[in-house]
């Protein structure tokens, strides 16, 4: 083993998850790495305004990531971002992780927060747009739309449900879905219906954005004509499902049919000693707040296991 590139712990993504446990767990004088495959921060970062953050007024999904990652650092938490993780070893007693630079680690627990992303319509305009009016979020973002007219794309639960909550703010919200009838639970499509505030576009879908600093109007498509028609809106809210990164994991861990991980109340996994955290795990909330509280409770039961297996030299049952 090598000493340098032995870690008490790995957190594998530095999301406000990742962040949240590398800052308890190298506080508690744990020796910790954190690597993320892409920016620290996650999704986070994509998010132009928080306004609902406890104890900040608002702030951006940068500057909150920057925060996270600089308390990250000065608790003594190592970070290596950019990188992906080409092999690994978790089912044995010490943990190893080999980096696309060659490099080893190895840990006594790792804890993954990979996160995860909406599905997007991949369409003209929505990479420019994401987050200057382009929203997954109604709970992060509905209050930013105020008086204004939005469209919501989807046809599930989520999207019906999302619209409804969306009136709170929005003076007009138009509902656009690809198909005749909505695959949602036939109390939320009632509830959508017969709300005065929510209009219908069926057997549509979007194929443009447009806008320069913020999003001005869409291209809508009649799938059953063709017709391409211009629609003016303030905003749009996509729920058209959730993919969690855990397609490295498959295999290795337990997951459900959805890819996501998981845990119980500790946040451990079923193998001794692996932990997970944030978007990728099972549960039905994902937000800022959600994924910190995982990553807090994720990393005091790492180091709750860490101590017992330091003190026994056995792994100890954590699922």
């Amino acid at each position: 083993m090598n000493v340098d590139n032995h870690y008490d712990a790995i957190v594998v993504g530095a999301g406000p998850a990742g962040l949240t446990a590398g800052i308890y767990l190298s506080r508690s004088k744990l020796k910790t790495l954190i690597v993320n495959e892409g920016t620290v921060g996650g999704q986070m970062v994509l998010t132009h305004e928080i306004a609902n953050y406890p104890g900040v007024e608002n702030i951006s999904g940068y500057q909150l990531s920057n925060i996270m990652k600089k308390q990250a650092l000065k608790f003594g938490c190592v970070i290596k971002s950019n990188t992906s993780i080409t092999s690994f070893e978790i089912h044995t007693q010490l943990k190893q992780i080999t980096l696309d630079d060659g490099v080893n680690y190895t840990a006594d627990a790792i804890i993954f927060t990979p996160g995860g992303r909406s599905r997007t319509l991949n369409i003209m305009g929505e990479n420019r747009l994401k987050g200057r009016g382009i929203s997954y979020c109604a709970t992060c973002d509905g209050d930013f739309f105020t008086d204004k007219e939005i469209v919501v794309v989807g046809g599930g639960n989520s999207a019906l449900e999302e619209a409804v909550s969306l009136t709170k703010y929005a003076s007009k919200v138009t509902i656009v879905h690809q198909f005749d009838q909505f695959q949602a639970f036939e109390h939320a499509v009632e509830e959508a219906r017969n709300h005065p505030k929510i209009n219908f576009i069926m057997e549509s879908t979007l194929t443009e954005y447009y806008g320069d600093d913020k999003i001005e109007s869409i291209d809508i498509k009649d799938l059953k004509t063709g017709k391409i028609s211009n629609f003016k809106t303030d905003g749009v809210f996509i729920f058209i499902g959730y993919i969690p990164n855990t397609e490295f994991l498959k295999g290795s861990v337990e997951m459900n049919t959805s890819g996501e991980i998981v845990v119980n109340s500790d946040m451990a996994t079923n193998v001794a000693g692996i932990f997970a955290a944030g978007d990728s795990v099972a549960k039905r909330y994902r937000q800022i707040t959600t994924a910190v509280g995982d990553g807090t409770i994720a990393a005091l039961a790492t180091s709750n296991y860490i101590h017992q297996l330091k003190t026994t030299n056995k792994p100890v049952l954590t699922h």
